[in-house]
């Protein structure tokens, strides 16, 4: 598709815009962003040297919400907070940024490392910088911005329970009318200067599983007379390796990782119970329960062998991850404006909960390249401060690009059928832009009371409101 043809749109009914105001606006929002970049990256640094872990982010939440112009934002999920900029009646188009740090130590060693025991380890920090820059440079326009922007601190992306899970199931951006959600995430296996947009399904879903195997405890001098959990568990994670390769669809990807063991705390004593803990990721939605029932039968037959038994929960997490069609592929003329080459064809079995946000309005996750070779959550992952500007950049490429396609309503959804070839390729048509079907709505949560959440000013620094 070329860029005029993905630009173009006809859109009279008040929520979408025509070519031409969308080339003024984004002008204008370009601008802004330059003008506000310096101030984006003192915050940046700010925020990277006082990280929050999830569940925490009171301090986070409000100095974003006080540079955006807003300190007493409304609070979403305990610690997030919403701000609305533009118009205040009508629909929003939502930008999303994630508030929350990782219990990891820095290792970065730069002046303004982290000071506790959490990092920005995912590059936060850096999404929440740019957010700012690119709502400041929209409260910039006053009247002229013809769709609110609904800029959203969103809490507990890395932990459970998921923020964004709460904020669909307590109805929180209902209020608002959002017509698009829109992400950009920094991602170490892309180039610098490059944005992934592909149409379909880009992160895998995420579940995590607990094995407990129990025997019978005893003395490591006589084995015959006890039944050890220990070398049962180990078979049975070894056993694990085999859910990829004989039990899904050789096409489809899927991943089975066991990255936590615990079992027995003496040298020479055999335990009664030994533990696991794992993760299971899917691009097509149809594996979920196959995954599940494949390894609940490997560790209980394995056990079994053993003379001991072993038992799987399993805690479903996130869905997958799906990108409207017509939003990532109306994302690239803009995307390339910035300077990006686009990667259409980028998938991983990453996962992200921004996927929760599909069951109520179009979504488009866009992931944006980085010079660094050490992969996220590594303790020294630290994108340089023109990350900020990069990542400012593709948020306001999915801005824009949803104004162009809200007129037009979203393309009926499809059953779910085999993941797309993960391997990135020349831009061009995705492999298959039709949407899948996404999981289901969770249940919901009950509200949560936050009026005993104590809420805390914000600190002098660069960009005060």
């Amino acid at each position: 598709m070329t860029e005029s043809t993905a630009t173009d749109s006809s859109a009279t009914d008040g929520t979408g815009i025509g070519a031409g105001q969308a080339e003024e606006l984004y002008a204008a929002l370009s601008a802004g962003i330059d003008r506000e970049l310096a101030g984006a990256v003192a915050l940046r640094r700010e925020l990277h040297a006082a990280p929050e872990l999830g569940g925490a982010e009171y301090a986070t939440a409000a100095r974003v919400a006080a540079a955006l112009g807003e300190p007493d934002a409304p609070v979403v999920a305990d610690t997030g907070r919403v701000i609305r900029i533009g118009p205040a009646a009508g629909p929003t188009v939502v930008v999303r940024a994630e508030l929350d740090a990782l219990p990891v130590t820095e290792q970065s060693g730069v002046p303004w490392a982290s000071r506790n025991a959490a990092m920005h380890a995912c590059g936060h920090d850096v999404h929440l910088a740019a957010l700012t820059a690119l709502g400041r440079a929209a409260r910039s326009l006053g009247p002229d911005l013809p769709t609110a922007m609904l800029a959203l601190l969103q809490p507990r992306e890395e932990t459970f329970p998921s923020g964004a899970r709460d904020i669909m199931t307590t109805g929180a951006l209902a209020p608002h009318r959002p017509l698009a959600v829109i992400a950009a995430h920094l991602q170490h296996q892309l180039p610098a200067g490059t944005v992934g947009a592909a149409a379909g399904t880009v992160n895998a879903s995420s579940d995590e599983f607990e094995i407990t195997v129990t025997g019978l405890g005893g003395h490591a001098g006589y084995p015959h007379l006890a039944r050890n959990p220990v070398p049962a568990l180990c078979a049975a994670v070894v056993a694990l390796q085999q859910v990829a390769s004989r039990y899904a669809d050789p096409t489809h990807a899927v991943v089975c990782s066991v990255g936590e063991i615990e079992g027995g705390r003496a040298a020479n004593v055999v335990p009664e119970t030994a533990r696991a803990r794992g993760s299971l990721r899917a691009l097509d939605p149809a594996d979920r329960p196959r995954l599940y029932d494949a390894v609940r039968e490997i560790v209980t037959h394995t056990c079994r062998g053993y003379g001991c038994d072993g038992h799987v929960a399993i805690t479903e997490g996130e869905p997958a991850l799906i990108n409207d069609p017509a939003l990532a592929v109306a994302s690239w003329p803009w995307a390339r404006r910035a300077g990006f080459a686009i990667d259409d064809g980028f998938r991983s079995c990453g996962a992200d909960d921004f996927s929760y946000f599909q069951t109520s309005a179009r979504t488009l996750m866009l992931f944006v390249g980085t010079p660094d070779d050490l992969t996220l959550h590594h303790p020294r992952f630290l994108p340089p401060d023109e990350a900020v500007a990069d990542v400012a950049r593709a948020m306001l490429a999915g801005y824009i690009a949803a104004l162009t396609r809200l007129s037009r309503p979203p393309a009926p959804a499809r059953a779910p059928g085999p993941a797309a070839d993960p391997r990135p390729r020349a831009p061009g048509p995705a492999a298959d832009p039709r949407p899948r079907a996404p999981a289901p709505t969770p249940p919901p949560r009950p509200a949560a009371d936050n009026s005993k959440k104590r809420r805390l000013p914000p600190s002098p620094g660069a960009m005060d409101a």
